[in-house]
């Protein structure tokens, strides 16, 4: 049980990275966004490439940070029942949810997806707009969000059965904590 934990901290630590690094994507997007319409604006200039890269960046901001955001708990959930549960029959719902339809999920996404990116890849696909972008770099980040999803799900998989052989609590907070 200690290698899969200490593969899950791993994991953990890989999407906290990712998701603090893409904490600075937000930023980015809003001042772009505010320069290109302030150009826009101003000056009457405009730029396909500059709305293509508010695109790329949104996309990766909400497809990069999926894992990020399950490792603290921030998916919407039906919470009709699962919050008045006991927190063994809450583990118990979390690898059902998990191996049933997160994985599989995240797991055919990635594999679809990473034809798209290597197509774009090796055709040096571009917008068809004037000024546009390699397509490339956006595509590459639909394959990479749902495989850092992937692997923050075998993370939380790995902490609930933990949980449930006695290797670990369940909070709120940090979904398990390692005894």
């Amino acid at each position: 049980m200690q290698t899969w934990l200490t593969l899950s901290r791993m994991i953990d630590a890989l999407n906290e990275r990712v998701g603090r690094g893409v904490q600075w994507l937000v930023l980015a997007a809003t001042l772009i966004s505010a320069a290109n319409a302030g150009v826009r604006y101003a000056l009457g200039l405009s730029s396909n490439a500059w709305l293509e890269i508010q695109w790329y960046l949104f996309a990766a901001i909400f497809l990069l940070a999926a894992g990020y955001t399950l490792k603290h708990n921030g998916h919407v959930r039906i919470d009709v029942l699962y919050g008045h549960l006991a927190p063994r029959a809450q583990a118990w719902i979390d690898l059902f949810g998990t191996f049933v339809f997160l994985l599989p999920l995240t797991l055919l996404m990635t594999w679809l997806s990473w034809h798209g990116f290597a197509d774009a890849l090796a055709s040096g696909e571009r917008s068809p707009d004037a000024g546009g972008l390699l397509r490339w770099p956006a595509r590459f980040t639909i394959p990479l969000g749902f495989a850092l999803l992937a692997l923050q799900a075998v993370s939380e998989a790995v902490k609930r059965v933990a949980f449930l052989a006695g290797h670990g609590t369940l909070t709120p907070e940090r979904p398990t904590e390692e005894v």
